[in-house]
């Protein structure tokens, strides 16, 4: 993650440089956290207080933002303050090859989602990103989807396929479970899990799950197609067992065949002759019409509200309130929240002043989240 140290400065040197890039600053018990705007979005910087140097980085909710626009960020920050730089990582790679951003998607960009190929596929966990490239290539009439949360392959693949000129591939940096929720039914005609991590000793864990099935085949076309592949017995063991446990399924089992293309792992694994598992799920029917009718505003805030660090757990989400920050000049906070899903949670920052909203974005348009969300507005109101 970029970062920069500088000499200790009066820090409120910062809210009379408040404007359109520096919005406000806020206190909170170990560290201040500074709102800076960006063209794309809002983001937040800690300032975190050591002796002899005051370190400046991105808060951990940027976690998966480009990394240009954060060296960036932080760079103008400190030329804005005429800070004094002690130590920086945030010189651009003259030579980096290209990003594609065009293809790089929000989760906003997947409500209401619509587009004019004939075929989608979709990918989770991409790794090298090199099953995914193929596929494009070979298959130019249809758009693949390719999920990571690993931000060294995002950028990897991305530069690849600027390199190579692909205009059919999506990609997303955020969780599968939750990106398909936001899909409409009967969509996609194959989803591809190849090698997930096998997640031994945290079973919860696994992307592959009775709810994300019940998604997949929600998503998928009719005769669409879910295509998990593991070296992993114990996880072809316990997907084996899911797919059985379907009130109606059909499905393929298969071992050690042979595919167009295989990952690096894949051919390593095959020298050391270890068994690789295919499972191919079908859908049999047409699903429903899903209805995302969610709205995530924050109205009517008590801006006297006392927050505590505590978890509030229902039977299937979550709300934790962690820090509280001050808003410097203003009766307003904002507070550190994580929410949702027990295997899906969301964190944010919950801006509470004469406005209040959401901060990177707003959260997913998932139940669970709505559910996380209407409970945090309660906490909010009657502090």
């Amino acid at each position: 993650m970029p970062h920069i140290k500088v000499k200790p400065f009066n820090t409120e040197i910062i809210d009379a440089a408040a404007g359109d890039f520096i919005r406000f600053r806020a206190i909170g018990e170990k560290k201040e956290i500074v709102l800076i705007k960006t063209p794309k979005s809002e983001l937040f910087l800690d300032i975190i207080k050591r002796d002899g140097e005051y370190l400046v980085k991105p808060n951990k909710i940027t976690k998966g933002s480009d990394t240009a626009l954060l060296k960036d960020v932080l760079n103008r920050f400190a030329k804005e303050l005429n800070l004094e730089v002690l130590h920086a990582n945030t010189a651009p790679k003259p030579n980096k090859p290209k990003i594609a951003d065009e293809f790089f998607k929000s989760i906003e960009d997947f409500y209401n989602f619509k587009t004019d190929f004939k075929k989608i596929k979709l990918e989770v966990g991409f790794g090298s990103g090199r099953h995914l490239l193929y596929r494009a290539k070979e298959e130019s009439d249809t758009l693949f989807i390719g999920i990571e949360i690993h931000s060294a392959s995002i950028n990897q693949l991305l530069k690849q396929i600027n390199l190579q000129g692909i205009k059919n591939i999506w990609v997303a940096n955020y969780d599968a479970r939750l990106l398909l929720e936001m899909l409409p039914s009967n969509i996609l005609d194959t989803i591809y899990v190849h090698f997930p991590v096998p997640w031994d000793k945290k079973p919860h864990r696994r992307v592959i799950s009775k709810a994300f099935i019940n998604e997949a085949l929600r998503v998928l076309k009719k005769r669409g197609k879910l295509e998990l592949r593991t070296d992993s017995q114990n996880y072809f063991e316990y997907s084996l067992e899911l797919f059985s446990s379907l009130k109606q399924s059909s499905f393929k089992v298969e071992k050690n065949i042979d595919i167009p293309i295989v990952s690096k792992y894949e051919a390593r694994w095959r020298k050391m002759d270890k068994d690789i598992y295919t499972l191919t799920l079908d859908s049999l029917e047409e699903s429903k019409v899903k209805e995302l009718n969610i709205d995530f505003t924050l109205e009517n805030l008590n801006i006297n509200a006392k927050i505590t660090r505590k978890n509030i757990v229902k039977d299937d989400f979550f709300v934790h309130f962690g820090a509280k920050y001050d808003i410097v000049n203003s009766r307003g906070f904002v507070a550190e929240c994580s929410f949702g899903g027990f295997n899906t949670p969301e964190k944010k920052m919950i801006v509470v002043d004469k406005k209040s909203y959401y901060l990177p974005t707003l959260p997913v348009k998932s139940l669970v989240n709505y559910k996380a969300h209407k409970l945090i507005k309660e906490v909010l109101k009657n502090g």
